[in-house]
């Protein structure tokens, strides 16, 4: 099993840029092999952009691989994006996973330009417009229905070749076809519960036989939103105040945490593993940097030996 991190993201009266980067030394100390990063566009949690704030953390680490899940590209201008997300790559190394998903049908679109009737095709040609930017052709060429790109110049490339890992979001059949098709990996969303994503990991499977690639060749893994706390009851509270911080009032969210002492974390993340997950992404939602950093150490120190 591998472990990452979630890196802490709102910032309610000041970037705690001293608070941070300690977390992102201990997270490197304690062998972590990620940390990764959410897109809020839209919404009232105050969380700092993903791709700005890991070219941060790209410069306060060493070995920590920085990863964003999902970025909802149908709302991205795909060239923009591809050159974001090679210069995290690049100030970082090579260290970047980029996840990306369509967002779902209750996006905003039109507060984007884009046209709600078309944002899946939109979704899929912008992919396929970026792993052109991203190739080794110095010069891309590129007639789509959206887009129409004829012998422009694209530098520098990413470090990763021929592109940073591509993680797919998603739940439903077509959406997880995809993710096998265009994808490098599959990573199940925060706000699914551990019983929709083994449904998910179902479907995986059997895309990645029926597309025949390689499953050794495509990761499976979960974000799981936790609270550990030696009361078992304010961890509960404590978990689900954290997610609506984020959701908001979401239909469903309270049925996603995993929370309670060390034993039921433990135990609530092994149910994840054997439903098919091979890393997770630990997402504390405490409401600052040494909230979620406690959680971590606690995290280090009595959920992942139990673990591993």
């Amino acid at each position: 099993m591998r472990f990452s991190i979630a890196i802490p993201q709102f910032d309610y009266d000041g970037f705690d840029a001293a608070g941070l980067r300690s977390y992102l030394a201990r997270a490197e100390e304690l062998g972590f092999e990620a940390g990764w990063v959410l897109e809020q566009i839209i919404g009232a949690a105050p969380l700092l952009a993903p791709l700005e704030l890991l070219a941060w953390c790209a410069a306060n680490t060493e070995r920590l691989r920085l990863g964003v899940a999902v970025l909802v590209t149908s709302l991205h201008d795909p060239l923009q994006l591809a050159s974001a997300a090679t210069a995290v790559d690049r100030l970082s190394h090579g260290r970047l996973d980029i996840g990306v998903g369509t967002g779902g049908g209750s996006r905003r679109f039109a507060a984007f330009g884009v046209d709600k009737s078309t944002y899946i095709s939109y979704f899929t040609e912008g992919l396929e417009l970026m792993k052109a930017a991203w190739s080794d052709e110095p010069r891309v060429t590129f007639h789509g229905r959206f887009r129409d790109v004829d012998d422009l110049p694209v530098a520098p490339k990413p470090v990763q070749r021929p592109h940073p890992p591509i993680w797919f979001g998603g739940l439903a059949p077509k959406a997880l076809a995809r993710a096998v098709r265009h994808g490098d990996a599959f990573l199940g969303a925060g706000s699914s519960t551990t019983e929709a994503f083994a449904g998910a990991v179902e479907v995986v499977r059997r895309e990645l036989d029926e597309q025949r690639k390689d499953p050794a060749r495509f990761t499976i893994g979960k974000r799981v939103y936790l609270m550990v706390d030696d009361d078992a009851a304010r961890a509960r509270e404590r978990v689900l105040a954290g997610l609506r911080r984020i959701y908001g009032k979401m239909p469903g969210i309270d049925a996603v945490p995993v929370s309670g002492t060390p034993g039921d974390v433990a135990r609530g993340l092994r149910e994840v593993i054997d439903a098919g997950a091979q890393t997770l992404l630990l997402n504390p939602v405490g409401t600052d940097v040494p909230e979620n950093r406690e959680q971590m150490e606690r995290l280090a120190a009595e959920v992942i030996p139990q673990l591993t």
